[in-house]
């Protein structure tokens, strides 16, 4: 039987670990040939990589800084390279952040906003010329509960994540022409290690209507959903993946 994704050539960045891992591991299993990614952890992006190898797929690692024009243009340039083309772009990368309006530093906001706005465009743009030659493409970003909500501690990343929505609605507006869909995926309460290091509240601790925390295979899902051919239709949409925490 042929796979989904057979062919197809994608990036997932932020790969290390939980829901970066688990999407890469999704596209891999739909058929796709996969780029993962850190901007330091080489061991965690490697681990993602070989674990899709281990269920017979293939991949390759990139490691490195997305927020330099020259590191996204490497890191398409490292998907060309490994497998000929690129299709399917996931901006999963992110940083967080806790601090108060009046503790908040301007570098600290501008470090948020580089990676989380920044970065996606650099990515979105190095990618998009190829995806058009392709003759069909996927982007799809990875959004904030707290840019929907409003969550104290958090100007600076909600910021970056609605800037994030903007973007996301222009990609798909600007690129429909070349077939390239953009879209947007909100996670909840996800049981991650980066949940657990915030005290499994970095929503505020909103409780949702299935009274759990997410999964990471429970994202993933709807990520890859987004990427599979028969998405061609979806596009420049905010998808909460939540459990009800938000009923948008």
């Amino acid at each position: 039987m042929t796979s989904p994704l057979d062919g197809a050539v994608a990036i997932v960045t932020g790969s290390a670990m939980n829901i970066g891992r688990e999407i890469c591991r999704q596209l891999a299993a739909m058929g796709a040939r996969v780029v993962t990614h850190a901007a330091s952890n080489l061991a965690g992006a490697e681990e993602t990589a070989a674990l899709i190898r281990a269920d017979g797929g293939a991949a390759a690692t990139w490691i490195g800084d997305l927020t330099d024009p020259d590191g996204a243009r490497a890191l398409v340039g490292a998907a060309l390279d490994a497998f000929g083309g690129l299709h399917i772009l996931v901006n999963n990368a992110a940083i967080c952040g806790n601090d108060a309006l009046g503790e908040m530093s301007l570098e600290t906001f501008q470090a948020i906003m580089r990676t989380n706005v920044e970065a996606p465009m650099l990515c979105a743009q190095a990618a998009a010329p190829h995806m058009a030659a392709a003759g069909w493409g996927r982007i799809v970003n990875l959004g904030g509960l707290s840019a929907h909500r409003g969550v104290t501690g958090r100007v600076h990343v909600a910021a970056s994540k609605m800037a994030l929505v903007g973007m996301t609605r222009a990609l798909a507006a600007e690129l429909a022409d070349d077939k390239i869909t953009a879209n947007i995926v909100v996670p909840g309460l996800i049981d991650t290690v980066r949940g657990a290091a915030a005290g499994k509240i970095p929503h505020g601790g909103h409780p949702n209507l299935l009274d759990r925390d997410g999964t990471p295979a429970e994202v993933a899902h709807v990520v890859t959903s987004l990427c599979h051919p028969h998405a061609a239709y979806t596009t420049g949409q905010t998808i909460h993946v939540n459990g009800g925490g938000y009923l948008n």
